[in-house]
């Protein structure tokens, strides 16, 4: 059964409509990531609509594309600009910079673009492998058990974001909230609606992710200088693959930095931006020399660009089989699939298999056409970071406010996705992450109805949640995620090593 959806998702990417949707959401991916300011959850949510009239498989895939794109471009303005186009390539600053400022800019492409195809590649290969196996699971998996995945899901999210846990959660937990407006799937009865008919389905998911990853960002790159954007380009003159020789020495740092990366995605809430380093930290502590660090080393910029796209299939490993997002980006796409009607969940690789292993297949194809499309454009790419400001911003809400509207046709959709974006923005100013609220918006919905069809069952019983072992294993784990992230427990920890210690 595995082997036959593998074999048609294979089938269905190679179609020639297909290949040139993941050539241009990749073509687009490598743009939007070599642009400082930009990013690549920004450019899924805005082109999210275009995909409402294709078949699921291929809209997904072309954003999946989109995803793995961007993070290669996010190199290139590392590089020249010693400013990263995505998070995700913060590390590579610290070695590619330094090595363009010698005279090798080519050089230090090369090696970006040859360390992501492999670590892009080695992360769909395991995606592939392992998905399928967990996605058996998803026949053990009733409204119980998704109920607990949803609770996972929340406190995971909410306890691994970068600053405070509080607020984390705290966003998490409005989201949740405003998954709730709307119709009562159980009663049928409006809730939070204010007696608006607009909202009787619901708040728009798509809407909501425009506004907050695209409108804050807008107001970003207005109040941003522009001085990175200004002065001479220098071309690139020098060869762009490593040698054989010089391939051979990277190779084990490109094995290990792509193993780190698939780990590190398949912990939700972490990304690129936290793989990066880890990697980076790895090449410098197993190199016998370390000296040449943060001067143009060929092995810093390898560790990090090899894991960030690595990041990319193990982020997508949760989120196919359990429907938690391993990141802001994969959330978007899960965004996409409740556009067309598919709901995340443990039944994604059963019920719609057809598109999972679509999609899976689609990383396949997109790391092919990021190699292909880097060598070839990488040269002209250069001149894309020099677009000013002033021209990025106008044009980012006008796409907001065209794929808001187009959803519905409705310019009440326009209006809360403008709603959506200041809320964003002031999110941002007190440094409040929006990724949890996505996230409770994603499952607010399963963790309603899972609830409601639970409580059903067992006749108002709570204890419905621990009859179920797997349930029971999910709420364990998610309350030990909840705990581990507060002082109390670290506090807990460190008293608790300090008394070992002198015990020993």
């Amino acid at each position: 059964m595995i082997m036959d959806n593998i074999l048609f998702g294979l089938t269905n990417v190679i179609q020639p409509f297909n290949l040139l949707l993941i050539a241009l959401g990749t073509s687009i991916g490598l743009f939007v990531g070599s642009m400082p300011g930009l990013s690549a959850t920004m450019a899924i949510a805005i082109l999210l609509p275009l995909t409402f009239g294709l078949d699921p498989a291929s809209g997904i895939s072309m954003l999946a594309s989109l995803y793995m794109g961007a993070m290669y471009g996010g190199s290139i303005a590392a590089i020249l600009l010693k400013t990263p186009g995505t998070p995700a390539a913060a590390a590579t600053i610290m070695d590619g910079y330094p090595m363009a400022q010698k005279g090798y800019p080519g050089k230090a492409f090369g090696i970006s673009l040859t360390s992501s195809f492999i670590g892009g590649m080695i992360s769909a290969l395991v995606l592939l492998t392992i998905a399928p196996l967990l996605g058996k699971l998803a026949l053990e998996f009733g409204p119980v058990e998704l109920f607990a995945v949803a609770v996972l899901g929340m406190t995971i999210i909410g306890s691994l974001v970068r600053g405070s846990t509080v607020l984390g959660l705290l966003s998490g937990s409005i989201g949740l909230l405003l998954a709730l407006i709307g119709m009562d799937p159980t009663t049928g009865t409006p809730r939070f609606t204010f007696g608006n008919m607009y909202l009787f389905s619901g708040i728009p998911f798509v809407v909501a992710l425009i506004g907050l990853f695209s409108i804050p960002q807008a107001i970003h790159l207005i109040e941003q200088k522009s001085a990175m954007n200004s002065g001479e380009i220098n071309p690139i003159e020098d060869k762009m693959l490593p040698t054989f020789k010089e391939f051979k020495k990277l190779i084990v740092t490109i094995l290990r930095s792509s193993g780190i990366g698939v780990i590190t995605g398949l912990i939700p809430g972490t990304g690129g931006d936290t793989a990066c380093w880890f990697a980076y930290n790895e090449a410098k502590r197993w190199a016998k020399d370390k000296t040449g660090f943060g001067q143009g080393r060929p092995e810093g910029i390898a560790s990090a660009e090899a894991a960030n796209n690595a990041v990319v299939g193990g982020a997508l490993i949760p989120t196919l089989t359990l429907g938690i997002p391993g990141s802001s980006s994969t959330a978007v796409l899960i965004g996409g699939l409740m556009v067309h009607g598919i709901l995340p969940g443990p039944t994604l690789m059963t019920e719609h298999a057809d598109v999972t292993y679509t999609l899976i297949w689609g990383l396949f194809f997109a790391n092919i056409f990021m190699f292909i499309i880097g060598l070839m454009f990488t040269r002209a790419t250069i001149y894309v970071t020099k677009i000013d400001n002033k021209v990025i911003a106008p044009l980012i809400v006008v796409l907001a406010v065209v794929g808001s509207f187009a959803i519905n046709n409705s310019f009440f959709d326009v209006i809360l996705m403008f709603i959506f974006g200041i809320l964003g923005y002031f999110m941002n100013k007190i440094d409040m992450p929006t990724a949890p609220m996505v996230i409770g918006l994603i499952l607010g919905h399963m963790f309603d109805t899972s609830l409601n069809q639970s409580l059903l069952m067992s006749r108002g019983s709570w204890m419905i949640f621990l009859r179920s072992p797997i349930s029971a294993i999910l709420l364990a784990l998610a309350l030990f995620s909840a705990l581990q992230s507060t002082p109390l427990f670290g506090l807990i920890i460190k008293t608790f090593r300090k008394k070992v210690l002198n015990n020993n």
